[in-house]
């Protein structure tokens, strides 16, 4: 916990994040990241896609608690609330999903893990500090606007992802690794739904907390997200030359 910062220099720092995160998203339009199914061991040494998720995904829960006086936090306070919906999603990203996924023997890079875990250290450091020192929510938030709207966004993709990524596990039989086109749920509209709810889910995060660095957040994963829903298309395109021609990239019916 830290006892005092200046919220100028705060404030300055997670604009710099964000822009950085503009930066980043403009860049990864004209290059993949080498993970997935573009990993490539051009870029060094290679890591189980197992281990290197739960690495990189546990980093954000405890550079995110770091910050937090765990004792004495007010854990039924709004601010209670909105940690434990950043804590739902990451848990099961860290220590569930990493186990379900059909990947036997395929890897990633180990900068894309070690960039991965930085990005997380720095946006799990921004939230921590904002709800450890700067969030100051009345006790009626869970009334306004912002937060019902961005329940209601939050849940909603949180919901797509996740069916979505299962979906995507349950193609493959358990010794398999090779790619087939989805057919079902919202794969019949677009190439990456499991994507376009990670956008919702932040996006509705960024709302209902009301909050610089969990917009600076949302900034990222469109930044990470929107151009690899892009890059999925077009290589679902490239690899079946059945792909459905009607299917859009991340949002149904439109792009």
């Amino acid at each position: 916990m830290i006892n005092y910062l200046p919220l100028h220099n705060y404030v300055l720092f997670i604009c710099c994040w964000a822009a950085t995160g503009i930066g980043a998203g403009i860049y990864l339009l004209r290059k993949d990241a080498p993970y997935g199914r573009y990993s490539s061991d051009q870029w060094g040494p290679m890591i189980s896609n197992k281990l290197g998720w739960l690495f990189m995904e546990a980093t954000v829960l405890v550079t995110f608690l770091v910050w937090i006086p765990v004792r004495t936090f007010p854990w039924n306070s709004p601010s209670g609330v909105m940690i434990g919906l950043f804590f739902l999603h990451y848990i099961h990203r860290s220590f569930v999903y990493p186990f379900l996924i059909r990947t036997k023997g395929k890897k990633m890079p180990v900068v894309i893990m070690l960039s991965a875990m930085l990005f997380n250290t720095v946006n799990g450091s921004l939230l921590g500090i904002w709800f450890a020192v700067f969030a100051n929510y009345p006790d009626n938030w869970y009334f306004t606007p912002a937060f019902i709207a961005g329940i209601l966004l939050f849940f909603t993709g949180l919901f797509i992802n996740w069916r979505s990524d299962y979906q995507l596990i349950h193609l493959r039989k358990k010794h398999e690794t090779g790619y087939k086109i989805p057919q079902v749920g919202l794969f019949r509209y677009i190439s990456s739904p499991n994507l376009t709810g990670e956008i919702l889910e932040w996006g509705g995060y960024a709302l209902l907390t009301w909050s610089l660095p969990a917009l600076a957040f949302f900034i990222w994963t469109c930044a990470n997200l929107v151009p690899r829903a892009l890059a999925n298309h077009r290589w679902y395109q490239q690899q079946f030359p059945e792909y459905p021609a009607n299917r859009k990239a991340l949002l149904p019916f439109i792009w």
